[in-house]
């Protein structure tokens, strides 16, 4: 079979530039736009669906709305990933799923956004939970066989960390492309509106993702490169067959902690600027942006690093240089400096070769141990792997949001008719202090991944050849 060309293996990593601008519009935008703040609401945002608090005296009706939608997620991603290993499609098991779901997936993003009353309003409810649940499922039907075409498409060990480099790097830039909005819809707020402003950044960034999601299913002919067998286990089976894998179930935990202390931080970073470090939110998109520029510096040097200490070493590297960010993070106010601006930039710092690592590794390790597990049990289940690695990077970032709300209001009275969420510096702290905790657990779980055992059985198919 063919060996992808750089160029080959740029083209692929296009296609997660596009879905990520998709997953980052509804991860920046789903929440500020349907609980707008009360200045929203001075500027023109209009409440679609009945503010605060008011489901079971915790949760928020877009609250239960996302936690709904995400039990529903988490039950399509391995049902997909069985179809994509299952499938005797003549060109290929995955590129029909990507081309098939590209369009749908913009085109409901948008969508969700076009609530149909222009008030609050049961209707706009309705429709709210319809179009997400669609948005999931259309995710899913790209972004599964999309990572598993990571496995077969890096025949060798460089192959995969190259790929795995240029996805992480196309995440990034999808990511922060989501963040747009934030200039240009202030441009066109004074001709088309608050809600429109928003809604045209979104049309025009469904677009650039929808040709971008697409160019790797027209460009590249899967057959020319991958040929496997496809599994014949059912959905159960082939689940249970992954989980059934020691080496997947180490990961799977480890990787669990690492979704779960960086959602924490995430979430909390505009807290942290606004309640810990006392500056404008602003400055959160300047820290955002710089960490992710300085990362992204990084990540050429990722691979001589893989090369000379194994993925193993840099990842436990990673979760310990993330949680000394962390760490500094818990200092803020409890340790004086003449600028608070100085926290900001000694974590951006600290944080961005861990976030390089973290960000490029661990793909490459699903795919070993996909392969892998290929070799010994002659089933071609990389979709299910890679499934059951996004299920354990769902039910981490859950669990972390349900941690930072919990966590994060300790010390102050939540309004339960308002959107925002009130946060203190003792509660923001813990939240740090936690996200520690949560990164050293991975890395002691990482350190019982089998690294050694996994490489050679990799090496014994090679030797066979």
């Amino acid at each position: 079979m063919k060996r992808l060309s750089k160029k080959q293996m740029i083209i692929f990593a296009i296609g997660q530039l596009g879905w990520s601008i998709l997953s980052g519009i509804i991860g920046a935008w789903f929440v500020t736009f349907y609980l707008p703040t009360q200045g929203d609401i001075d500027a023109g945002a209009t409440q679609y669906i009945k503010p605060g608090l008011i489901v079971l005296g915790f949760l928020t009706i877009l609250g239960l709305i996302t936690a709904l939608s995400r039990v529903f997620d988490a039950i399509t991603d391995p049902l997909i990933a069985n179809l994509s290993d299952r499938s005797t499609n003549k060109r290929g098991r995955r590129i029909p799923f990507m081309q098939y779901a590209a369009i749908p997936l913009s085109i409901v993003t948008v969508l969700l956004f076009c609530a149909p009353v222009e008030a609050i309003s049961g209707v706009n409810v309705a429709w709210i939970s319809v179009f997400v649940v669609l948005f999931y499922l259309f995710m899913t039907m790209y972004c599964t066989p999309y990572t598993a075409l990571i496995s077969e498409f890096g025949k060798t060990q460089d192959d995969r960390m190259f790929i795995s480099t240029a996805i992480s790097l196309t995440f990034f830039a999808g990511t922060m492309l989501a963040y747009t909005p934030f200039v240009f819809a202030g441009m066109l707020r004074q001709s088309v509106g608050f809600n429109w402003s928003y809604r045209i950044c979104f049309i025009v960034l469904a677009v650039v993702a929808c040709i971008c999601m697409l160019l790797p299913t027209f460009l590249l002919k899967e057959k020319e490169f991958v040929d496997t067998k496809p599994s014949n286990s059912s959905v159960f089976k082939s689940l249970a067959a992954t989980f059934k894998n020691r080496e997947f179930r180490v990961f799977a935990a480890s990787d669990i902690m690492y979704w779960v202390g960086l959602t924490l931080f995430q979430t909390g970073l505009p807290f942290f600027v606004k309640v810990s470090m006392e500056l404008d939110e602003s400055m959160t998109m300047v820290f955002m942006g710089g960490m992710t520029v300085l990362s992204a510096c990084f990540y050429p040097f990722v691979n001589g690093f893989v090369r000379k200490h194994g993925k193993k070493k840099m990842v436990i590297c990673g979760f310990l240089g993330l949680a000394l960010a962390y760490l500094i993070t818990a200092l803020i106010g409890a340790v004086k400096l003449p600028n608070n601006m100085i926290w900001g930039f000694a974590i951006c710092v600290i944080a961005a070769f861990p976030m390089a690592l973290l960000g490029i590794i661990p793909q490459a390790i699903v795919a070993d141990v996909a392969e892998a597990d290929g070799i010994e049990t002659g089933e071609n289940r990389e979709g299910m792997f890679f499934a059951a690695r996004t299920f354990a990077m769902k039910w981490g970032q859950a669990l972390a949001m349900l941690v930072f709300t919990s966590l994060a209001i300790i010390g102050t009275t939540q309004n339960a008719n308002s959107n925002e969420i009130t946060a203190s510096a003792l509660g923001l702290r813990i939240v740090a202090i936690v996200a520690v905790c949560f990164c050293t657990v991975g890395a002691v779980i990482l350190g019982l991944y089998n690294e050694k055992k996994i490489m050679k059985t990799i090496e014994s198919k090679k030797e066979k050849k």
